[in-house]
């Protein structure tokens, strides 16, 4: 057994998992996963930087991050960087703050390594289930950058391209610093515009429309999954692999985008960092199962971080 450490720092999001990988059964038993929001990319798609409010917030989550790397004994660290730390002008100051702290050099990654990576970790343990039939397709919904990837055992076509529900929505939904609440239609019909031309894009290289299984992951989907199991707290072990039928999620995304900023932080499941975005990830959700025909989405809780856990051991 080899104990790992994985971050995952993404445009909304940091996470942290720090498990014992054992690659004799191709096991990962976690020790302690969890995740901050601190919206790295605030601004980014806008001004190409990292604003220094939003580098602050995420060194603190960074420290306590490696508070809990040292006492849990991990022997190895790997800490990667996704799409809001690909696009920075400044993205060297993210790198001195991290290796500061934690020990470690960020890896700021390309998309279709994020998709093996995100690939690998979503499909490991689906591997054999005759109800889940492959070609999967997994999908990465992030804050900046959706992530495709379509395989059997191993990846056949991997594609990231810049939607994500931190870049839509700041790019359309976003008036005088203030969120619209609720969005308007026209804001709606330019997001969906966005999305399906982000789509196309993606499906010059991944055959979308082959996938036999949708695979979801990344906090607005897991978020859209609480919302239609109806949970009254959020519950991980509920909605890792539940299955969630194409018009539950069209009822969740028109509930969504007519919905105030106060009705949305009223669902149980919501967290608060998700209030403002969770819309425009909704509505990536939804084009994906429209552009493949997919009756439903698998929803994963192992990602991306499972996939760089992998990676380590």
């Amino acid at each position: 057994m080899t104990r790992v450490a994985a971050i995952d720092c993404g445009t909304n999001s940091i996470r942290l998992l720090v498990a014992d990988a054992d690659p004799r059964t191709g096991e990962l038993v976690d020790l302690d996963r969890r995740m901050e929001i601190v919206r790295l990319g605030q601004g980014v798609d806008k001004t190409g930087r990292l604003a220094p409010e939003a580098l602050q917030r995420t060194f603190a989550a960074c420290r306590t991050y490696a508070e809990i790397i040292k006492e849990l004994g991990a022997e190895r660290t790997r800490f990667v960087a996704t799409s809001a730390s690909r696009d920075a002008e400044n993205r060297d100051d993210f790198v001195r703050g991290v290796l500061d702290i934690l020990g470690v050099e960020p890896e700021v990654i390309s998309g279709d390594q994020e998709a093996e990576f995100s690939f690998t970790g979503a499909t490991r343990e689906l591997k054999g289930r005759e109800d889940l039939p492959t070609p999967y397709l997994v999908v990465d919904i992030g804050g900046g950058s959706t992530e495709f990837v379509v395989g059997d055992g191993e990846v056949r076509a991997a594609r990231s391209v810049d939607v994500g529900c931190v870049r839509m929505t700041e790019r359309h939904l976003v008036r005088d610093g203030v969120v619209t609440d609720p969005p308007t239609e026209a804001q709606i019909t330019a997001i969906r515009a966005d999305i399906e031309a982000a789509l196309d894009l993606a499906e010059q290289t991944v055959p979308l429309r082959e996938a036999r299984t949708l695979v979801g992951l990344a906090g607005s989907v897991t978020t859209v999954a609480g919302i239609a199991l109806g949970l009254d707290a959020y519950e991980s072990a509920a909605i890792h692999h539940s299955r969630i039928p194409y018009a539950r999620v069209a009822e969740i995304v028109d509930r969504l985008t007519r919905s105030t900023h106060a009705e949305r932080a009223a669902i149980p499941v919501m967290h608060p960092g998700r209030v403002d975005v969770i819309a425009a990830g909704a509505l990536v959700l939804l084009a994906i199962m429209d552009r493949t025909g997919a009756q439903e989405v698998v929803v994963s809780e192992h990602d991306i971080l499972d996939g760089i856990g992998w990676s380590i051991a």
